[in-house]
């Protein structure tokens, strides 16, 4: 699924807390904000790897979540929401396409690399890949309830997601194409050999 997706997602989950805590529920919600953005820092080297844990992040959320309901705080709060939206993140990835720049063509079966077991999850494909419109209606679905609830910064930032979501979801099979003519055509007759060795072979073999 899109970065958007998994930022509205975890900003969804952290929604309770207005109901439980209110006071809390800024910092849950940004907390929902970031784990559902921190995953994806690695995008271009080690995506799906290095920062997605589906079996650690999950296992964590229970302690955590027992330790902010006895000890309600900023950071206490934060912790469980943060995990709680890393492991829904990491887990939710399954179910989208494989590691490739035009997952629809389902030519992957890497999703999600499990450390515990040492070994790729193969992707279900519910959703065909990351930016499809089926991501986008999920979006939108997320987004909903969000911004019937917030107002001032934290709507503006919903607003402004769902806004992302929408041009990445246009633009979306058009990219592979765009970063193999830019490595193409202005990397490579620019740089030496050895500098684009740090560029990812996906970009850089024939066919994308």
């Amino acid at each position: 699924m899109m970065l958007p997706t998994h930022a509205l997602g975890g900003m969804a989950l952290a929604m309770p807390v207005a109901f439980v805590a209110p006071e809390f529920t800024g910092i849950a919600l940004v907390a929902g904000l970031l784990d559902g953005i921190v995953p994806d820092l690695n995008l271009y080297v080690g995506h799906r790897k290095s920062l997605h844990y589906p079996v650690y992040y999950s296992a964590l959320t229970l302690p955590a979540l027992t330790l902010a309901g006895l000890l309600p705080s900023v950071p206490t709060i934060f912790t469980a929401f943060f995990l709680i939206g890393a492991a829904v993140h990491s887990v939710a990835d399954i179910f989208g396409g494989g590691l490739v720049l035009r997952p629809w063509e389902a030519t992957s079966n890497r999703a999600v690399y499990d450390h515990y077991w040492a070994q790729w999850i193969a992707p279900r494909r519910w959703i065909r890949y990351d930016g499809s419109p089926s991501d986008l209606l999920v979006s939108i679905t997320l987004a909903v309830p969000l911004l019937i609830a917030l107002n001032g910064v934290l709507r503006q930032i919903v607003i402004v997601t769902l806004a992302v979501a929408s041009v990445y979801t246009v633009v979306r099979r058009l990219l592979p194409t765009l970063a193999a003519t830019l490595v193409r055509e202005v990397l490579t007759p620019r740089h030496p050999d050895h500098l684009l060795t740090y560029v990812p072979a996906r970009y850089r073999e024939s066919g994308y």
